[in-house]
């Protein structure tokens, strides 16, 4: 053994005879201290995944939800396109007088389809005889349309109508009335194909 060589101030007892050098109780602490910001690093990055996907699980729930897909509480042009088309619609095919009910009949061939259509066809033959006979005069018009809900091809209303009923040698007499309506687009037009009263 070289006796010139400095015993090294680090080494414990006894370790100069092996080389080696006695374990420091402090290096474990450095060793988690060092470690630690990866550990937490990486569990931020998968909090952070784990909540980014459940918030855009819950936003493509709130988008497919039925009333952002009502278009009436989303596109106030097309409200006002079927509300306009549908109202005067309504005010043509209910108003007529004794020599008019042909053009009211014609009207409505212009605006109805499906179901609506063959309710009115069934219903206006009486219309005519009693328009006729009792020289009868009707004229509507809508008081208030909402648009309660709208798709890209369909429109669910609810329509308000006043109608003035005159008879010749009476008084005219003023009714209201509420209907249901189902319009339908297509080719570019709204086409009523359903009408109840309410």
């Amino acid at each position: 053994m070289n006796s010139d060589v400095a015993p090294d101030p680090d080494l414990g007892p006894g370790a100069e005879e092996t080389g080696t050098r006695a374990p420091d109780p402090h290096d474990g602490a450095d060793v988690v201290r060092r470690r630690w910001p990866r550990v937490l690093g990486a569990l931020l990055t998968v909090a952070l995944l784990a909540t980014g996907g459940a918030l855009y699980a819950e936003g493509r729930q709130l988008r497919d939800t039925s009333a952002t897909a009502n278009r009436a509480l989303t596109d106030a042009e097309a409200t006002t396109r079927v509300t306009g088309d549908v109202s005067s619609a309504l005010s043509k095919i209910f108003s007529y007088g004794p020599g008019a009910t042909a053009t009211t009949r014609a009207a409505a061939k212009e605006v109805l389809a499906g179901k609506a259509l063959q309710q009115y066809a069934a219903l206006f033959g009486q219309v005519e005889r009693q328009s006729a006979d009792q020289k009868l005069t009707l004229t509507t018009g809508v008081v208030r349309a909402g648009v309660t809900r709208l798709t890209d091809d369909s429109a669910h209303l609810l329509v308000f109508l006043d109608q003035v009923h005159e008879r010749r040698g009476r008084a005219p007499t003023t009714a209201s009335a509420q209907l249901t309506v189902v319009a339908e687009l297509r080719d570019g037009r709204w086409w009523i194909v359903e009408i109840g009263s309410t």
